[in-house]
């Protein structure tokens, strides 16, 4: 990925808006029908109501989770994790603080992904399955060293492979998908001194303990998804577990309990709006 690259997407980050063109999820089906005047009015209720809870936790860099789509067939709770950052909007006396959302998004019907910068309310407006977020108060060391990362755009991308799948094996670097992407992240902002590259991050969150998730998907499921899904792929998983249906992937749920674990993060927090 060049610089040039990179610059043009985070160009319009002082907006807080979408960075790469064309439609794009994570977390939750892609679908190109806009949100209906119910959705657009839950999602920034939900967006105005962690915005709040952000303030009274006195961060600067959170962890952040949406529920996309339904995933408690796998016995997960959360689809997709962004980094939300404290920052400041328009300057002198128009100056104002805002929370950014840096995360990775695939481009619908594609097996590709780039990288967006958003505002609260633009995370929550893509008709998730549940209007309830989740978010966890990073180490203070760790927010102090994720902070410039998240705001210097060839940092922010130093771990983005655009190749995605959403299954993208977790120690392997064909692929990446959105909660990947965040998880090797805040490995190279956790230890700059090991960490330069996407093997290295890696490396390290195992020698740390990181754990993904076991999906279990049957041969008919798998096949299915690899036949009627770009954003899907299994050949970069070993092959006998693949075959034995262990389809390993990062999960949000799987995240929130190693920082918790590993006291990297806070316990998780949970938001929801009011109805």
């Amino acid at each position: 990925m060049s610089g040039a690259r990179v610059m043009s997407w985070l160009a319009a980050a002082a907006l807080g808006g979408l960075l790469a063109a064309g439609p794009a999820q994570a977390g939750r089906p892609c679908e190109n029908k806009p949100p209906s005047p119910d959705q657009i009015r839950r999602g920034m209720d939900l967006a105005q109501a962690t915005a709040a809870a952000l303030d009274r936790s006195g961060a600067e860099v959170v962890l952040l989770a949406r529920a996309g789509q339904d995933l408690s067939e796998y016995g997960l709770r959360w689809s997709h994790v962004g980094f939300v950052y404290r920052d400041t909007a328009g300057s002198g006396a128009t100056a104002r603080p805002v929370w950014r959302v840096m995360h990775k998004l695939n481009q619908c019907g594609t097996a590709q992904a780039d990288l967006y910068r958003q505002g609260l309310g633009e995370f929550f407006m893509d008709s998730p399955y549940r209007y309830e977020a989740a978010f966890s108060v990073l180490q203070p060391e760790l927010q102090q060293a994720l902070l410039p990362l998240l705001r210097e755009n060839a940092r922010a991308a130093a771990m983005h492979t655009p190749a995605y799948s959403m299954v993208a094996y977790p120690w392997s670097r064909e692929y990446q998908q959105s909660n990947q992407w965040a998880l090797e992240t805040l490995a190279a902002a956790a230890a700059p001194r090991e960490v330069f590259n996407r093997a290295q991050a890696q490396d390290w969150l195992r020698r740390q303990g990181y754990t993904p998730s076991d999906l279990r998907l049957s041969t008919a499921k798998r096949l299915g998804a690899r036949i009627g899904m770009a954003n899907v792929a299994f050949d970069d998983h070993p092959s006998a577990r693949r075959f034995a249906g262990h389809i390993e992937t990062t999960t949000a749920d799987t995240i929130f309990t190693w920082l918790d674990r590993t006291g990297r993060g806070q316990a998780m927090q949970r938001v929801a709006a009011v109805p």
